[in-house]
């Protein structure tokens, strides 16, 4: 559901959803969490508990980047899996696991570890791979520096890791609404099968996102491979 940008392209100046770099200071998310009912922290307590898995669980995959967080704007938005996303849950953003998956995230420079549950897509920053909760954040060391190297370790899916899956590519975040829809048009008249869509972000650019026919992921990393703008950034994201 998401088009990414190219090579030798100029970066967007804003932030991109659904995982931004921080658009806020950490005092301001402090006062918004202390804001929350006491009767909100009760009756929610089992979904913002962290996942659980057997103790003998094994990684099937590991991916080690860099890491960043989200919370407002996106709090409290639908996010990519249909749920709402509450940002003092352990969650976290990736662009390419099943949604649903469970990674173990491990900060390499505290040692911190916990376990996530792949509700959203993003970071569509160049150069991040997980974008966490501030929940998970705060647990990981993450939340004061704001990014963190990090060790992701895939320990449950729902949906196979190098086969199936539904894939796009999103293109952004662009500053103008005009510049987003042109490179929509461009796109449409050039892969006549793909279905192409912009959008606005919570965080206020635009972006593009390009389904291939079918959905195929070989065809989306052609894509990737092939498409050039001269603002934002590509990516290749999965979408289910």
């Amino acid at each position: 559901m998401l088009l990414s940008g190219c090579s030798h392209s100029k970066q967007a100046h804003v932030n991109v959803p659904p995982p931004p770099a921080l658009a806020f200071s950490p005092e301001s998310v402090s006062a918004e969490g202390a804001a929350r009912s006491s009767r909100e922290s009760i009756e929610g307590a089992g979904d913002l508990a962290e996942p659980a898995i057997p103790a003998w669980t094994s990684p099937l995959a590991t991916e080690i980047g860099r890491a960043s967080w989200y919370g407002p704007p996106y709090h409290n938005r639908v996010g990519s899996n249909g749920e709402v996303y509450n940002m003092h849950a352990m969650t976290a953003a990736h662009r390419t696991l099943p949604l649903g998956s469970i990674v173990r995230v491990t900060n390499l420079k505290t040692g911190h570890t916990a376990l996530v549950r792949i509700t959203d897509r993003g970071p569509f920053i160049p150069g991040r791979i997980l974008d966490l909760s501030l929940a998970a954040a705060r647990k990981l060391d993450v939340y004061l520096p704001g990014t963190a190297e990090v060790k992701v370790e895939v320990m449950q899916t729902p949906a196979p890791l190098e086969s199936g899956g539904k894939w796009a590519v999103q293109i952004g975040g662009f500053r103008s609404e005009h510049e987003a829809t042109k490179l929509a048009g461009h796109l449409e008249h050039r892969y006549r099968t793909a279905k192409v869509l912009s959008f606005p972000s919570p965080a206020g650019d635009w972006w593009v996102r390009v389904r291939v026919l079918d959905d195929e992921r070989s065809r989306a990393q052609q894509m990737v491979a092939e498409t050039k703008t001269q603002e934002g950034a590509v990516f290749l994201v999965r979408l289910d």
